[in-house]
């Protein structure tokens, strides 16, 4: 990967969503919502606290996490969708 977060940033690829309703509806790509589960392909050294000091940061790479789906930015990186944002706009690990 080119991309190396700073700091407390991770990037983040989604994860797919089902695109068929339990009924069997296929939902075309256009109109379906962006999953805000996703993957954590990279993480930043930790945040630097007050005192000068790294706080290493609580998730690492591989783990499945849960975000909201306003949360971080996205880029393209080689044809790919990634978003990049903070640790503290993740809501959970999903174990």
């Amino acid at each position: 990967m080119k991309l190396r977060p700073l700091h407390d940033r991770v990037i983040i690829k989604r994860l797919d969503n089902e695109r068929k309703t339990a009924s069997g509806i296929v939902i075309p790509e256009t109109a379906a919502e962006k999953p805000d589960q996703g993957e954590i392909l990279a993480v930043g050294n930790g945040k630097v606290g007050d005192d000068g000091k790294v706080r290493a940061l609580g998730v690492k790479v591989g783990d499945k996490v849960l975000f909201g789906k306003y949360s971080g930015q996205t880029v393209k990186v080689d044809g790919e969708e990634l978003l990049v944002m903070r640790e503290e706009d993740i809501m959970a690990v999903v174990e």
